[in-house]
């Protein structure tokens, strides 16, 4: 699998895989063992950086039941407001390069 723009800057490490996972499930709700699937990395991982996600709120609840919380993105947090825009800007400049790769220069004699 190709690393996403975003993992290419900032490293493949558990905590950007987390947050790349949920970049690309936007809107979606996981519980941490879903995340942990989805990031492509084990359940303790996870857990040695959940308390850092959490508390700079990239997360929030959405729902319960019994044991078992959903998580998702929270769009609405300052911290992770700019994490969209930096990937936002990576992509822009990926689809600038690209398509300045697709520009021919026809010289006419």
């Amino acid at each position: 699998m190709e690393k996403s723009l975003l993992l290419n800057i900032t490293g493949n490490t558990p905590l950007f895989k987390i947050i790349d996972f949920l970049l690309d499930n936007k809107g979606m709700d996981f519980s941490k063992s879903d995340i942990a699937r989805g990031a492509e990395i084990s359940r303790a991982s996870l857990f040695n950086y959940w308390e850092e996600i959490e508390k700079h709120g990239i997360v929030r609840v959405t729902r319960s039941f019994g044991k078992t919380r959903l998580y998702t993105l929270n769009s609405k947090n300052p911290v992770t407001q700019k994490i969209i825009e930096l990937e936002r800007t990576l992509i822009a400049e990926a689809i600038e390069k690209a398509s300045s790769k697709k520009r021919v220069l026809v010289i006419e004699s």
